[in-house]
């Protein structure tokens, strides 16, 4: 897990907010997740909008993964984010 700056300079608390919220979210739409795959999104955490997304490495974390379904050979990194940061 990244957690930018962004988030930080917010304080711990916005950050723990942040990070329990994303981890609680389960509100996919076909505006928000139009390919069905549950790996970004937006909300809203004390009246500041938050993105995370997950991206998909290869093992060594040097190039994007030869197939991001198979944990064999792929390192998953999700990143939170205020939206001014992305």
């Amino acid at each position: 897990m990244l957690i930018t700056d962004g988030i930080l300079e917010r304080g711990l608390e916005f950050a723990r907010k942040a990070v329990e919220q994303v981890a609680a979210f389960d509100s996919f739409s076909e505006d928000n997740d139009p390919w069905g795959e549950h790996d970004c999104a937006g909300l809203e955490v004390d009246g500041q909008r938050v993105l995370w997304k997950i991206d998909y490495y290869d093992r060594r974390m040097e190039f994007l993964s030869p197939n991001p379904a198979d944990p064999k050979v792929t390192c998953r990194v999700l990143t939170i984010m205020l939206s001014s940061e992305y």
